[in-house]
């Protein structure tokens, strides 16, 4: 499975991104990288470019709203049915809680949302979701 990944937004955690990067590899997914400071319109263009069955975002300066709230226009322009969309990290600025967060993401059109949620855990649960997805 192919795997668009990135920081969004002005956030620079490159080390974050390196790890998430190297543990999609090590679970098998083919993975394009794009780095930090990435646009969602870069996102996008690169889901479309490579194919790509997830995207995968992610945040941890909290920033990340401003930057994703207009997924659900993408998803109304293109055909990304077949697309799982993901962010994770810290997707709050200050005491943010989960059960605020999760669905504001949700209603952007993200399908699965991982606030402050370890990265491994993060992963098992797409994999079972995508797993399930195909069945």
């Amino acid at each position: 499975m192919k795997v668009v990944t990135g920081v969004v937004g002005n956030d620079i955690h490159v080390v974050a991104n390196r790890l998430i990067e190297i543990s999609l590899k090590e679970r098998g997914f083919e993975v394009f990288n794009l780095g930090v400071n990435t646009y969602l319109e870069e996102f996008i263009d690169a889901v479309i470019e490579t194919d790509a069955d997830v995207l995968l975002i992610s945040s941890l300066n909290g920033e990340a709203e401003g930057w994703c709230r207009d997924l659900f226009l993408y998803k109304q322009r293109f055909n990304f049915d077949k697309v799982t969309f993901v962010i994770g990290g810290n997707l709050g600025v200050g005491e943010t809680k989960a059960e605020d967060i999760i669905p504001k993401y949700k209603s952007y059109g993200f399908d699965l949302v991982f606030h402050q949620i370890d990265l491994n855990e993060g992963l098992d649960i797409l994999e079972k979701y995508l797993k399930e997805k195909r069945s």
